[in-house]
This record gives C-alpha cells, sequence and structure tokens, in this order.
C-alpha cells in the first residue's frame, strides 16, 4: 500500500493526538494517511520528531512509498523511517509530447513548424511513445541516440510515412524550439525556448486536470503529480484521462 501524508491544524480544547493513522479510497484505490498537527508556532524540533513517528508508523504497516505534501520540508525524516518519495518520472515521460505543445503555446511558438530535439542513453518504450507522438504533431523532430534509432526510423516510415532527423549535431540539438532529455547532457547548453528534462523530478510539472467528476474526488493538500503518478501506475486512471490545462492557441 501507498502511504500518503497530511498537514492538520491544531485543535483547540481537548488534546489530540498529534499523529494520526488511517486508511483512505481515493478513486477506488487504497492508501495508507498519516495526518501531522502543524500550527504556525509549533517549533522544528517538535515537527520533525512527529514527522519521524508518523513515517514509522506508516513504515511499521508495510509503507515503502509515500506521497507528500508540496514544498516538503521533512524528507530527511522520512528517509529515516526507511520511506521513499513516489516516482514522477514515469508520468513527466508519459505527457511529453503534450508538455512538448503546451510549452511552445505558452511560449508564443507555432506548434506545427517547431524544431523538437529528443535525446536518450537508450531506446525505451518510454522514449519510442514520445517521438512518435512527436513526429505525428511536428514537422521537424530530431533525435540523438547512442544506438538503436535505425530502426526507429524505418519503423515511423513505413507505419506513418513521417521521417525524423538521426543522429543531430550539437548545434542542431541547441538550435530547436524545444529540447526533451530523457538523460542528463551536460554538454549541450540547454538553452532553447523549451526544455524539458524528464529526468530531473524536481522540476515543476505543468498544470495537471482530470475530468470533473474525478478531480472533484481528489483530496486537498498533498503532493498532487506524486497522487497522478500512482494512479496512473495503478491503472486507476487511464490513458487520456489526466491532461495538461487548456492551452491558448499558438500565433
Amino acid at each position: 500500500m501507498v502511504g500518503m501524508l497530511l498537514w492538520k491544524s491544531p485543535q483547540a480544547g481537548k488534546r489530540k493526538k498529534h499523529v494520526t493513522v488511517e486508511e483512505r479510497v481515493i478513486l477506488h484505490m487504497r492508501f495508507l494517511c498519516a495526518e501531522v498537527t502543524r500550527g504556525p508556532r509549533t517549533p522544528e524540533t517538535v515537527q520533525r520528531r512527529r514527522m519521524l513517528a508518523a513515517g514509522k508508523r506508516l513504515r511499521k504497516q508495510g509503507v515503502v512509498r509515500v506521497i507528500v505534501p508540496e514544498d516538503f520540508a521533512y524528507m530527511e525524516q522520512l528517509e529515516r523511517a526507511g520511506l521513499r518519495p513516489v516516482s514522477t518520472q514515469a508520468l513527466r515521460r508519459r505527457l511529453a509530447a503534450d508538455w512538448v505543445r503546451f510549452d511552445l503555446v505558452k511560449q508564443g511558438i507555432p506548434v506545427a513548424g517547431a524544431k523538437v530535439a529528443v535525446c536518450g542513453a537508450q531506446l525505451t518504450g518510454e522514449l519510442v511513445r514520445t517521438v512518435t507522438e512527436l513526429t505525428l504533431r511536428h514537422r521537424y523532430v530530431l533525435l540523438d541516440l547512442p544506438y538503436g534509432g535505425e530502426e526507429l526510423c524505418r519503423q515511423l516510415r513505413r507505419e506513418y510515412g513521417v521521417s525524423l532527423l538521426l543522429g543531430p549535431a550539437k548545434d542542431q540539438l541547441e538550435g530547436a524550439e524545444a529540447l526533451v532529455l530523457f538523460d542528463p547532457r551536460t554538454d549541450l547548453s540547454c538553452r532553447n525556448p523549451v526544455v524539458l528534462p524528464l529526468y530531473d523530478e524536481s522540476a515543476p510539472l505543468p498544470p495537471l486536470v482530470l475530468p470533473p467528476a474525478l478531480e472533484e474526488k481528489l483530496p486537498e493538500g498533498t503532493g498532487r503529480g506524486q497522487l497522478l503518478a500512482v494512479l496512473q501506475e495503478a491503472g486507476v486512471l487511464k490513458a487520456g484521462q489526466i491532461s495538461l490545462a487548456a492551452e491558448r492557441p499558438a500565433t
């Protein structure tokens, strides 16, 4: 079971427990939710102690991965308890093609004619899906891979009649309007108008929305990207149910 951390405000009157743990169901998926009291005057030493206690209680009940609130500053305490944060990497890669379009529109760059460069250390299923979606949307797609790109080029030409530029030069990568990085590239300046470092989970996600009937069932106060990543991973959310916020037309 995946864990979830939520803050709760102090309550006046009768003494309340500062850490409570209970099971919660979100979109038919079970989570073990720990609520931790935090007030404006709570000392940091007390807050760290409560968070460590919450982490230990979650771990004792079998939790290994945990969804934490936005701007969470107590990951060290959770790691000491044996927990790790939920990864959003798969979600980022699943959304990559839509994310490129979203950021191009935000920058006022015409989408269809934009050059999009994709770099990766190996040919994975996620990269193939992303490149395929990009070639169907953009006229110029550049692919930089150490090996395996030739077969993908043939496949795209055979199945969709589209082509991409394989093995572009460094100046071509840096001249693209959008640069999609599946792995770090220290040799590139990364000054393109749009840069998506899909490996970097500290980078902000774009605004994500669900259909209204699902949106209203999500709890407030928890890490939205992590929660959506878990729901997608479990198959609770199907392809296309997670979308980026409305885009304005490109000029």
